[in-house]
């Protein structure tokens, strides 16, 4: 999920992304020191990079760090025209995947970043961050953070419903037919805003397609696979048949992210089906209320459940950088325990390494799990080769809760955008 969609989802909401859609344009740092001694650095992370620098430059004694952090449609617009004129900073915030003009492979095809497959970190990194962090096999992008897709319950409303979380399809339909018949709905479902009308699908597809094929996507890069004629069509008839059995409050469409939020958090429904950045926010309706992420399922087979997990935005390094080992050496340093705990905890998210150190919420056990036994995929649309397909889906799912569309005719419209390439 880009960082055009609530707006802004850089691609479905990464929690980086979400902090750089609301900052403006600062500048802070110290532009003193020169030559080697002196990094300079571009970041979206307004609100978790200072600590970060402050914590790179007791490390490294005589250190300047010179950064500016600006909100993310600013950032993508100065960025490029920085990097073709030469006057790019040595470090800059990328995102993962394609589909914007900061993302990975659009800055890496042109030789703008550094390789990066040379650093102790980046063999480290799960399937489903390297994906996105790699450029036609090497690895130009130091991601930091992650966040997943699943379903976020209230545990008093649970535990007033006498109610279990699902981990098998059977078992979720049953659940929702439970919680309608006791007058709290299981999930709040905020489709008015149309980024959220992908969540619970991208949940779906995560097992449903997934599951089977983990090459899924290059298999689409190679027109040899659509969706039309895969199992998207599946996780979307298993979302259709989730509000056809009531798993969702009545008039989807109807609510937006924010009342959604509200029900979930007060418990007039039982959870919400969203990203884990959302518990935050319920926390914030309801702070003696607990919120738990599990996983959404979509087959009857509890081990074959996969989360989408997205990278957040990470860092890369100018292939022009005038320091470039004081960059490298950051970006290192980003990726240590110390770096990535440090941001992460300020965004709310989970690290992208294993063995950080880093005290996971309880609320993210679950999320945690997945992401360390290697069961995640990334945001779909973060290996889309433009934005128009997603804009498409959002659209076109929106249009299918009101009766406008069918599931054939989405699927159909998302494939001929793929097919348009960038």
């Amino acid at each position: 999920m880009k960082t055009r969609i609530p707006t802004v989802l850089p691609a479905v909401v990464t929690a980086a992304a979400l902090l750089a859609a609301c900052s403006g344009g600062t500048k802070a740092g110290d532009s003193g020191g020169g030559g080697s001694k002196t990094l300079t650095l571009a970041s979206v992370d307004q609100g978790s990079v200072e600590g970060v620098v402050k914590a790179f430059e007791k490390a490294n004694p005589g250190v300047k760090v010179r950064y500016t952090t600006s909100g993310a449609d600013q950032y993508q617009q100065q960025i490029r025209t920085q990097l073709s004129s030469g006057t790019a900073p040595d470090v800059m915030s990328v995102w993962p995947g394609n589909g914007n003009p900061a993302a990975t492979y659009v800055l890496a095809k042109p030789g703008y970043l550094r390789d990066l497959s040379d650093q102790p970190w980046a063999a480290k990194m799960p399937d489903a961050i390297k994906s996105v962090a790699q450029y036609e096999g090497k690895t130009y992008n130091a991601i930091f953070g992650q966040n997943g897709i699943g379903a976020v319950y209230n545990q008093q409303a649970l535990e007033k419903a006498g109610l279990t979380p699902p981990d098998t399809w059977k078992d979720l339909l049953a659940f929702c037919r439970a919680a309608k018949a006791k007058g709290t709905p299981a999930f709040a479902l905020g489709n008015q805003d149309n980024w959220v009308t992908q969540l619970v699908q991208y949940a779906l597809v995560a097992t449903t397609v997934y599951g089977d094929d983990r090459d899924f996507d290059k298999k689409m890069q190679a027109g040899q696979v659509t969706f039309a004629q895969s199992p998207w069509s599946t996780a979307l008839d298993k979302y259709l048949t989730m509000e056809k059995t009531g798993c969702f409050q009545k008039n989807p469409l109807g609510t937006n992210y924010e009342a959604s939020q509200g029900l979930a958090a007060t418990g007039k429904t039982l959870g919400i089906v969203q990203g884990n950045w959302v518990i935050a926010l319920l926390k914030g309706k309801n702070p003696n209320g607990t919120f738990t992420f599990k996983a959404l399922p979509a087959t009857d087979d509890p081990s074959a459940t996969i989360v989408p997990a997205a990278a957040g935005a990470g860092y890369g390094v100018n292939a022009k950088a005038k320091n470039k080992d004081l960059a490298l050496k950051f970006v290192n340093f980003v990726m240590s325990p110390e770096g990535m705990n440090l941001f992460v905890e300020k965004q709310g998210g989970l690290p992208s390494l294993p063995d950080t150190g880093y005290a996971v919420d309880p609320s993210l056990t679950e999320l945690s799990k997945f992401i360390g036994e290697d069961r995640t995929v990334p945001f779909m649309d973060q290996l889309w080769p433009n934005p128009k397909v997603q804009q498409t889906m959002l659209s076109g799912l929106q249009e299918i809760f009101s009766g406008q569309s069918t599931p054939e005719k989405l699927l159909k419209e998302m494939d001929a955008d793929y097919k348009a390439g960038n």
